[in-house]
């Protein structure tokens, strides 16, 4: 069995993208004849707090799906300062160290960034000849946090574009989840060897529906995921027309006290907030929709939803609020409808535009089977594993 390390800072029972990405690559290995070891905090994300399980522990290992898991200490945090923040990956950069001194670190790696120092960190001290490292890009820090207007240019944002160009230079190979990411890595390291790794979904799919329900009745719009910054679901409810739509709401995040007292206050009935759920309870909850929403609230470079995969592979037509390469998918692979980023009458006008007949069974088998067809997780992986 050839032996790989995984080192992220997001892994189950987190939620979320990245957490789900990195488990699928992990336990996918597992099975095709690597021994896997990961690396990873414990776990506090998106909460910013250590989960209750593993409180009081500095360490834990433990072997999950044939996964050796090794769960290091950090001081856990999602304040909105930045110098909280910085002392909070910090802290995580510090147990890696400790944890490459202590442990016997096998020939290939596998580096998850962002975050950028902690991906640094691991550049820097694993650093050796033979050894092979492979940088997994999943979002372009500090560009990102640019137009997020997280960070500003200046001082900070230059340290951060030296840290993202060494990590580049010093990776072996460069996995990256768009083609807009492997456009940028090749602007600065033409010569590195990258490859095109999108974050395609791998769960069993419940049993689709069987039959329409085209009763007089609103159509059921859905959003799941993270009530993040980037996502604007905040500003969405307040822009919405739900007129000809229910707008329902899964997750967590940094808005949902915010969308919480909004629905508290607001003369809309339509739109509704149902909280967290495991990630298996949401599949078969999402069943029950018509159509999803995958929004952003300023188009990011480098950036496709991983929710477009998912939710394909699930049946479920999209509506698509984001621009940039994500866009591109939903209008190649016919998986729904767009509607130009931060335009909520271009929303709007689409939503009220859409009927029930629209978005009947024979469309979600249409989805269920492209994403068969063209978002295949084990195809992806056989082709990773052929030069990793």
């Amino acid at each position: 069995m050839k032996p790989v390390l995984i080192i992220t800072h997001y892994y189950p029972p987190e939620t979320g993208a990245a957490a789900n990405r990195i488990c699928h690559l992990a336990e996918g290995l597992a099975q095709n004849d690597f021994k896997v070891s990961v690396a990873t905090p414990l776990p506090n994300y998106p909460t910013g707090k250590i989960f209750e399980a593993y409180k009081g522990k500095n360490n834990t290992k433990k072997v999950e799906n044939g996964v050796e898991i090794n769960r290091l200490w950090m001081y856990p945090s999602n304040s909105k300062n930045k110098f909280v923040r910085l002392f909070s990956m910090l802290s995580y950069s510090m147990s890696l160290i400790w944890f490459f001194i202590t442990t016997k670190i096998p020939i290939t790696v596998i580096v998850q960034s962002p975050p950028l120092i902690v991906a640094f960190t691991c550049m820097l001290f694993l650093r050796k000849k033979n050894r092979k490292l492979i940088l997994n890009v999943s979002d372009l820090w500090p560009l990102a946090g640019l137009e997020l207007q997280a960070i500003k240019k200046g001082l900070v944002y230059t340290i951060l574009e030296k840290i993202e160009h060494y990590n580049y230079r010093n990776a072996d190979l460069i996995l990256g989840q768009s083609e807009e990411i492997i456009q940028h890595v090749k602007g600065i390291v033409p010569e590195k060897a990258c490859f095109l790794y999108r974050n395609f979904p791998f769960f069993k799919v419940p049993a689709l529906p069987k039959e329409s329900n085209h009763l007089e009745r609103k159509i059921k719009l859905v959003y799941a995921g993270l009530l993040g910054v980037a996502q604007g679901i905040l500003k969405l409810c307040e822009h919405i027309d739900t007129s000809n739509i229910e707008f329902h709401i899964y997750g967590t995040g940094q808005e949902a006290s915010s969308i919480t007292m909004y629905l508290k206050h607001t003369a809309k009935k339509d739109i509704f907030y149902h909280g967290h759920l495991s990630r298996n309870e949401l599949h078969q909850e999402l069943l029950k929709y018509d159509l999803t929403v995958v929004p952003l609230l300023n188009r990011i470079y480098g950036s496709v939803p991983s929710k477009i995969f998912e939710y394909s592979k699930l049946g479920l037509p999209i509506l698509y609020f984001g621009g940039g390469e994500g866009e591109e998918i939903i209008n190649r692979f016919e998986l729904g409808w767009v509607a130009e980023a931060g335009n909520y009458d271009a929303f709007n006008s689409k939503i009220n535009r859409l009927t029930l007949p629209m978005l009947d069974l024979e469309m979600k088998q249409k989805l269920h089977e492209t994403s068969n067809l063209h978002f295949d997780f084990n195809k992806q992986l056989a082709q990773l594993i052929k030069i990793v």
